[in-house]
C-alpha cells in the first residue's frame, strides 16, 4: 500500500510538510509506504478547459509544459492521496488549486479513475480560513468518488513561523488520529 501527499506550500519543509509527516509517521507504523511531493518552486499551469482529456481519454492532461502528468500518474499508482495546503486568503494555494482542477478533470474524463482511493486534506493555518481551505480540497475527493476518513477534529494545525505547528497539541493529535484512521481504512479496502 502507498500514500502520496502533495505539499502545496511555497515553503518547502514548512508547517504544511510537518503536518503531513505527522500523518505519515502513523502510516509508516502500519507498514504503508509514503511519498511526499513538494510543490514549492513549481509553477503549475491552470486548467484551460480545453476538454481534450475527454477526447483523448489517456489518463493525462493535454498540457505538457509542467509536471502535472507525473503528479497524476503518482496519484493513480497510490492507494491514498493527501493534499496539504497553507491558508492563502481563506483558500488553498494556486498550485493545489491547479492540481485539483486538472487532475480532477482528467479523472472525470477517464471514468472517475480515482474512485474508491482514500483521500485526506491537511491544512496549516496562522489564525483563520482553515475550513474553506479544508473544504476546497475535500471537494476534490468527494466529486472523485473517493473515501475520506475522519479524525478527532478538522485536519488543521496552527502556526506561522516554520515549526510552530509542533506547538499545537490538538493539531498534532489530530494528524496522528488522521494517520491511524487512514491506515485502518486502507487496510480494510485495499
Amino acid at each position: 500500500m502507498k500514500v502520496v501527499a502533495f505539499n502545496g506550500s511555497s515553503q518547502k519543509d514548512g508547517n504544511t510538510a510537518i503536518l503531513i509527516n505527522l500523518v505519515f509517521d502513523e502510516l509508516k507504523k502500519e507498514g504503508i509506504e509514503t511519498e511526499l511531493i513538494q510543490l514549492a518552486g513549481k509553477n503549475l499551469m491552470d486548467c484551460q478547459a480545453c476538454m481534450k482529456c475527454f477526447a483523448n481519454r489517456d489518463k493525462k492532461c493535454s498540457m505538457t509544459k509542467d509536471e502535472m502528468n507525473q503528479y497524476i500518474e503518482a496519484m493513480l499508482e497510490a492507494d491514498g492521496i493527501i493534499l496539504g495546503s497553507p491558508v492563502y486568503f481563506s483558500g488553498c494555494t494556486s498550485n493545489i488549486s491547479s492540481l485539483i482542477d486538472r487532475a480532477g478533470l482528467v479523472g472525470k474524463a477517464n471514468d472517475d479513475m480515482f474512485k474508491r482511493k482514500v483521500g485526506a486534506s491537511v491544512v496549516a493555518v496562522r489564525r483563520a480560513g482553515a475550513l474553506p481551505t479544508f473544504n476546497a480540497m475535500n471537494h476534490f475527493f468527494f466529486i472523485s468518488q473517493m473515501i475520506v476518513p475522519g479524525s478527532s477534529y478538522w485536519n488543521m494545525g496552527y502556526g506561522l513561523a516554520k515549526g510552530e505547528v509542533k506547538n499545537d497539541e490538538e493539531g498534532v493529535g489530530t494528524m496522528k488520529d488522521l494517520g491511524q484512521n487512514m491506515a485502518w481504512l486502507l487496510k480494510k479496502i485495499v
